[in-house]
């Protein structure tokens, strides 16, 4: 697996900008220096949700802009490999133990139940996630901050807790996006200051999860996803230098390889609540039964998951700060390769989905870095 993580990405670009702080990974964006040592004054981040660095490499012939682009990654997303823990990291600079968004559901200290997707003013997103965005930062000093990403975000939970920061016109066509984009550039330009946007695309990872990644619909929407690329990549130049990540990839789970949870009456025993998703189970138990449910969840997943205690996930989550601890799960449901772990109670849609995503494998955890414009020289030996 690759060291470089999404969580290093934000921090790298703004410090491209001038923004002052704490070093982040050193040589990520090195190569954008050019041999003179010039920083661009404007730095575009698209986010092309669902976009793993393997399907990217299967399906290079359909996203020929974005293919072209220098090679700076691949970058590992944050685990567990998910939209809600991945844009977190990203937009804070911190590893999710930190953050403490550490799934698609998962619980609070209190014992309510926090799906980051459909967040909206409850629980208070910045008292839930009270660490300053790189967003944040870089408009305080002196940036223009501006996010192309679609209205309906604007006000979520997720994006106060995240991505709060500067300037959200909204952005709800490809064009829209192509248009914020560009007037944040010519604006900055006039007003003699430097940019920092930031771009979502989501519908790929849509396509993903209803269709699967070798669906023609996958297919059709990385192309659409080519003509964004295009388009930004048009606004690239010297001063401009446009990146392109992602947030996690995906992985197709069979039918013969959903695993139905409620099958297997023993694995609610001494268990509270099971939150996740079917990539990645967090599971609460009752007071005193978490070695007890370890060793009933290991014997009745076998080799179809790995199955952690809390404190053997710490490595994953990166060092997991004590206001966030009791948001992991008591044991922690990692599926192996193409498994899923459905369940019709807990969360029948999302379990009902072909494409999944969030837990260890390079299919989902690898993302590429792609990046044009600025005074971009190739990556040293």
């Amino acid at each position: 697996m690759t060291s470089a993580q999404l969580a290093d990405l934000l921090p790298a670009a703004a410090a491209l900008l001038g923004l002052p702080g704490p070093p982040p990974a050193a040589e990520l964006l090195d190569p954008v220096l050019g041999s003179a040592g010039r920083a661009p004054r404007h730095v575009v981040v698209l986010l092309c949700d669902g976009l793993g660095a393997r399907q990217l490499a299967e399906h290079a012939a359909l996203a020929p802009r974005l293919s072209a682009m220098a090679d700076l990654g691949p970058l590992s997303s944050p685990f567990p490999s998910t939209t809600s823990v991945s844009l977190t990291s990203l937009g804070t600079g911190l590893a999710p133990g930190m953050h403490g968004i550490v799934g698609t559901a998962f619980r609070l200290d209190d014992g309510s139940v926090l799906s980051p997707l459909s967040w909206g003013h409850d629980p208070n997103p910045i008292v839930t996630q009270p660490e300053p965005t790189v967003l944040e930062r870089a408009a305080a000093a002196g940036i223009l901050v501006t996010t192309a990403a679609p209205s309906a975000h604007r006000s979520s939970g997720l994006t106060r807790a995240a991505l709060r920061g500067g300037d959200y016109p909204g952005a709800d066509s490809l064009t829209s996006r192509l248009e914020v984009t560009a007037q944040a550039i010519d604006r900055a330009r006039a007003e003699g200051r430097t940019s920092l946007t930031y771009v979502y695309w989501p519908d790929l990872d849509k396509a993903g999860h209803v269709y699967g990644v070798a669906s023609g619909a996958y297919r059709s929407e990385l192309a659409r996803v080519d003509s964004l690329v295009a388009g930004l990549a048009d606004l690239a130049a010297d001063d401009v230098l446009l990146l392109v990540t992602a947030d996690h990839g995906l992985i197709d789970v069979p039918d013969e390889h959903r695993f139905d949870l409620e099958s297997r009456p023993a694995l609610r025993r001494g268990v509270a609540t099971i939150l996740g998703e079917p990539r990645v189970r967090h599971v609460y138990t009752d007071p005193g039964q978490a070695d007890e449910v370890h060793r009933i969840w290991a014997d009745e997943l076998g080799d179809r998951a790995e199955v952690r205690t809390r404190a053997q996930t710490e490595d994953l989550l990166g060092p997991v700060d004590e206001w966030y601890a009791d948001r992991v799960g008591d044991i922690v449901a990692i599926a192996r390769a193409d498994w899923g772990l459905v369940s019709q109670r807990i969360d029948r849609v999302v379990s009902g989905l072909r494409g999944q995503h969030g837990g260890t494998t390079d299919a989902e955890m690898l993302i590429p870095l792609r990046a044009a414009g600025g005074s971009l020289v190739a990556p040293g030996p």
